[in-house]
């Protein structure tokens, strides 16, 4: 798995303003407003491209897909030579929630082969609170010639996302009310899926939005149970918060296996067993 990559504000202004072989890309997403074009037009940072993540990060299928589904290969490939991504350009991804856009953006282009994707620790936060200019409007870039294959990293389906608990460990990382079952705002039955094992990912990051150094996030997956040996996955509502912790996990040297269907695809499934409370 190529090791996850963070980059920090100064670091990016530098590269911007030498006008190093580079694509800054924008993916501002959230739950409840998951199109960022409007927040980008008004300030990004110089050079960023808008990256719609709910149609040029996924696929659109049946609800037993789950709502974010991996997109194709070819049509994923199309939209990156749109944002402008040539061979060898280091791609750097941001946004302004959680780093969860971010995070999807770096899975889905690391796992298409583009080998130097880097994440903006802090995102956008990180950049103004650095003093660094924003600049407005909508920036198109020149087509780019980048050209990707899929399966770089590794994932999961359904039937291995409920085989997985038996011999690893399955991280369900959304908050813990609905890991619990208590609370289902979206998919159509609460719980987790069993033998998933509840990882927050807020615990992933600092008050700042930052992450943690490798060696408090190895310490906190240590904590719930990962050791040098263990098969690890991670899931979430819709395979997007569910890379942020796939990028937290690779910081402190864990690869993780992302189910993309996540609790999404495994609630339409009647047939599927589904458990509440604190426990696996």
């Amino acid at each position: 798995m190529s090791r996850a990559r963070l980059i920090d504000p100064h670091e990016l202004d530098r590269m911007i303003r030498d006008a190093a072989p580079l694509t800054v890309l924008d993916v501002r997403w959230r739950l409840d407003r998951p199109d960022g074009r409007a927040d980008y037009e008004e300030g990004h940072v110089p050079t960023a491209v808008y990256v719609s993540l709910d149609d040029e990060l996924a696929a659109h299928g049946a609800p037993e897909d789950g709502r974010h589904p991996l997109p194709e290969i070819a049509d994923l490939q199309t939209a990156a030579r749109r944002w402008g991504i040539d061979k060898g350009h280091t791609v750097v991804v941001y946004d302004d929630w959680q780093t969860f856009g971010a995070s999807r953006a770096w899975w889905v282009l690391t796992d298409a082969g583009v080998p130097d994707v880097r994440v903006l620790d802090g995102g956008l936060q990180a950049w103004r609170d650095a003093g660094l200019p924003l600049e407005s409007g909508t920036v198109h870039a020149a087509r780019g010639d980048v050209s990707l294959t899929p399966r770089h990293l590794t994932r999961l389906d359904i039937d291995e996302a409920a085989a997985l608990p038996a011999t690893g460990i399955l991280f369900d990382v959304r908050a813990p009310e609905r890991y619990r079952g208590e609370v289902e705002p979206i998919d159509p039955r609460a719980g987790h899926i069993p033998g998933a094992v509840n990882a927050p990912t807020g615990g992933n990051v600092d008050e700042h939005g930052r992450f943690r150094s490798a060696e408090e996030l190895r310490a906190r997956y240590e904590a719930l149970g990962v050791t040098g040996d263990t098969t690890v996955g991670v899931s979430c509502g819709s395979g997007v918060s569910a890379a942020q912790a796939a990028f937290a996990l690779s910081l402190a040297g864990v690869d993780a296996a992302l189910y993309g269907g996540s609790w999404s695809q495994w609630s339409n499934h009647p047939d599927r067993p589904v458990a509440t409370g604190d426990q696996p």
